[in-house]
C-alpha cells in the first residue's frame, strides 16, 4: 500500500468536455493540421490521439484510483461494510494493474494498455450497485430509518464525493476506449457528440420513461417539448439522457399517484432554453404531480431516501441485478436517481435544482454549460 498512498498525495488532473473533444480531434498533437477542426483524423493522426490519451491515462488512472481507496479506508462506518471493502479491493487491483503496464508510448504498448483498460472498466462496471447495497448495510448498522440516514452528513457526503469521481474516470476511460473504435457518425468525437439534440435525447427519455410508468402503473401520462427544440450542442448524450429519464420517471410517478390513473392526468412539460448570449443551456422538467413537502427537499438529494415503495429499494438492493442503469428496474424506489442525476449534470459543468410546490407541482432545472 506505499506506493498508492503516495500517489494519494498526489493532485488530480482537471478535464472538462471540451477538453474531451478537442483532445479527440488532434488539437493537442504537435505539427499536425487538419483542413478543418471538424475534419476526420488521417489513421496516423488517431493513433497518436489514442497513444497520447493512453499516456495520459497512465499517469492520471492511479492518483484517481488511489484517491478513492484513501478515502473509503478514511471512514470507520465504510470499511466496516462488506461491500465497500468489495469496492476497495476492485480500485486496489486497478491500481496495481495499470502501475504494472509500461508507459504507452508506441502502437504496441498501446495495445497492451488498451486490454488493461478494458478489463478495469469492466471490473467497476457493477460499483454504483455495490455501493448501494453498501449504503443499505450501512445504513442497517446504524440502526437508522431513512430519515435519519438521510441526515447522516458523513456518509452521504462522502457517497456524494465518490460517485461524483466514478463518473469522472468512467468518462476517462469511455472517452479513451470509445476512440479506438470506428464510428460511422461524424458528430461523435469518443462518447462527446459535438451536435447533439437535446430535443432527440429528450424524446428518446420520454420514451424509455412512458415505458416503464406503462408498465408498472398501467397508464403514463403525456410529455411535450417546448423551446429550442432545433438546438445542438456538444455534449455527452448518455448523461443528459439520464438525467431527463429520473427527472421523467419522478414526475410521472407523482402524477398517476396524485390524480388517479383512472382519472385525466395534467401532461408534464419539457422546456429547453437557450440563447446566445446565455451562460448555460437549462432543460425545465414541469409536473403537475402533487409537489414536495419542504421539509423533503434537502433529503431528496440524499442516497436510499426515497417517497416510493421502499419495498423496491429492498428488493432492488438483495437482487442480482448488477447493472448500473436499466430501463428493467424498479420506476423508484433505490433512492438513487436524482443525486446521481445531479453528479452527472455537474460533471457536465452545470448543475440540477429542483423547486416543488406542495399540493400542486414540481420544476426541475437541468443546467448545462455552453462549450
Amino acid at each position: 500500500m506505499g506506493e498508492l498512498n503516495i500517489y494519494a498525495r498526489k493532485k488530480q488532473s482537471k478535464v472538462n468536455i471540451r477538453q474531451l473533444l478537442e483532445t479527440g480531434r488532434g488539437a493537442q498533437l504537435h505539427d499536425y493540421n487538419p483542413a478543418s477542426p471538424s475534419a476526420p483524423l488521417s489513421k496516423e493522426a488517431a493513433q497518436r490521439v489514442q497513444i497520447q490519451v493512453a499516456c495520459f491515462l497512465h499517469r492520471e488512472l492511479p492518483v484517481r484510483l488511489a484517491h478513492r481507496v484513501v478515502e473509503l479506508q478514511s471512514i470507520p462506518i465504510m470499511r466496516e461494510s462488506k461491500y465497500v471493502c468489495e469496492v476497495i479491493s476492485w480500485y486496489t487491483q486497478s491500481f496495481q494493474d495499470i502501475r504494472s503496464t509500461q508507459a504507452p508510448i508506441d502502437p504496441e504498448k498501446e495495445e497492451a494498455f488498451h486490454q488493461v483498460v478494458n478489463q478495469v472498466y469492466s471490473r467497476h462496471a457493477h460499483t454504483l450497485i455495490t455501493m448501494a447495497k453498501a449504503a443499505h448495510e450501512m445504513r442497517m448498522m446504524l440502526h437508522q430509518d431513512l430519515d435519519a440516514f438521510a441526515e447522516h452528513a458523513i456518509v452521504q457526503d462522502s457517497l456524494d464525493k465518490f460517485y461524483l469521481s466514478r463518473i469522472g474516470l468512467r468518462t476517462l476511460i469511455g472517452q479513451y476506449l470509445a476512440l479506438r473504435e470506428s464510428s460511422d457518425d461524424p458528430d461523435r468525437v469518443g462518447i462527446v457528440d459535438h451536435s447533439a439534440s437535446p430535443y432527440a435525447i429528450a424524446k428518446n427519455a420520454i420514451n424509455d420513461a412512458t415505458y416503464m410508468c406503462t408498465r408498472t402503473h398501467g397508464d403514463a401520462p403525456q410529455v411535450t417539448i417546448h423551446g429550442r427544440i432545433d438546438l445542438d450542442m456538444a455534449t455527452i448524450p448518455e448523461y443528459i439522457h439520464y438525467i431527463l429519464l429520473e427527472l421523467l420517471k419522478n414526475s410521472m410517478r407523482a402524477t398517476v399517484e396524485f390524480h388517479g390513473v383512472d382519472n385525466e392526468m395534467p401532461r408534464i412539460k419539457v422546456i429547453i432554453a437557450d440563447g446566445e448570449n446565455n451562460e448555460d443551456v437549462v432543460i425545465k422538467v414541469s409536473d403537475e404531480g402533487g409537489g414536495i413537502p419542504r421539509s423533503h427537499m434537502k433529503k431528496i438529494w440524499s442516497y436510499l431516501f426515497t417517497t416510493a415503495d421502499s419495498a423496491n429499494a429492498q428488493d432492488f438492493v438483495i437482487s442480482d441485478d448488477t447493472s448500473d442503469f436499466n430501463v428493467s428496474s424498479p420506476l423508484a424506489g433505490l433512492g438513487y436517481g436524482l443525486p446521481i442525476a445531479r453528479n452527472y449534470a455537474r460533471h457536465l459543468g452545470g448543475d440540477l435544482a429542483v423547486m416543488s410546490m406542495e399540493g400542486y407541482g414540481t420544476d426541475s432545472f437541468v443546467y448545462l454549460a455552453r462549450i
